[in-house]
């Protein structure tokens, strides 16, 4: 009987020890749109509403084996079948009920081996603190200068046949080439952004759900890195 009642206590130590989640100064978060909201003066505040996906740590980087202490993250679950044979194996060396599609890297000082498995914890998010937000920003397709490169344009005016397009951009005999970074026409966005300094307005894991003052890069549904501020406390 007393044999049985250890055997209980350590698998509820165990389960516990299992739940424990792991505190790193950034993780991934899913982008769901901006509205706003009032504060207790009733002044308008703008947020984005990022979507707190479940975070884990799928491999632990030493500067033994790898050169650099890390934590590899996987994120954005999805069934089995949805994902790469790579990807599943992952997940599954991480012991995770769902195998899980995108990863990326958190650097730290210090690694632990017994972190495998576990989830990141946003507990260190409050509100009122600072944080850099990095994503994709939205695509534009092909696009002249005056869009992607704030040209002026030319005359407005009847007779001209330079009203939008890019003008000259040759040079003389000399160098006799086009120099390179030349600002031209072309593919403008999908670049990755970061913005500094946005507050924490509100952090609600019960709804799963974090409200940043402030706009954020990329799209509707679009990952994006939520970090500690590096210049601002």
């Amino acid at each position: 009987m007393a044999e049985e009642t250890t055997a209980a206590e350590n698998e509820t130590v165990s389960a516990e020890a299992g739940n424990q989640k792991l505190e790193l100064n950034a993780f991934y978060g899913q982008k769901a749109g901006m509205t706003r909201i009032f504060d207790k003066e009733g002044n308008h505040v703008p947020v984005t509403v990022i979507k707190l996906i479940p975070n884990y740590v799928t491999q632990v980087k030493t500067k033994a084996a790898d050169g650099y202490e890390a934590y590899q993250l996987g994120y954005y679950q999805k069934r089995d079948k949805l994902v790469t044979k790579a990807h599943l194996g992952k997940s599954k060396k991480a012991q995770l009920d769902k195998a899980v599609a995108r990863f990326a890297e958190v650097k730290t000082d210090t690694t632990d081996a017994s972190a495998l498995g576990k989830q990141i914890s946003v507990a260190g998010f409050t509100p009122s603190t600072y944080i850099d937000v990095t994503g994709i920003s939205k695509g534009k397709g092909f696009q002249g200068v005056i869009k992607r490169h704030n040209f002026a344009g030319g005359p407005a005016t009847h007779g001209s046949h330079l009203h939008r397009s890019t003008g000259s951009i040759g040079c003389s005999a000399t160098p006799g080439r086009v120099y390179k970074q030349k600002k031209m026409p072309g593919h403008m966005g999908t670049d990755q952004k970061t913005v500094q300094n946005l507050m924490v307005v509100e952090v609600n894991e019960d709804k799963g759900y974090l409200l940043l003052k402030g706009a954020v890069p990329g799209p509707k549904n679009g990952f994006v890195r939520i970090a500690k501020a590096l210049k601002k406390a």
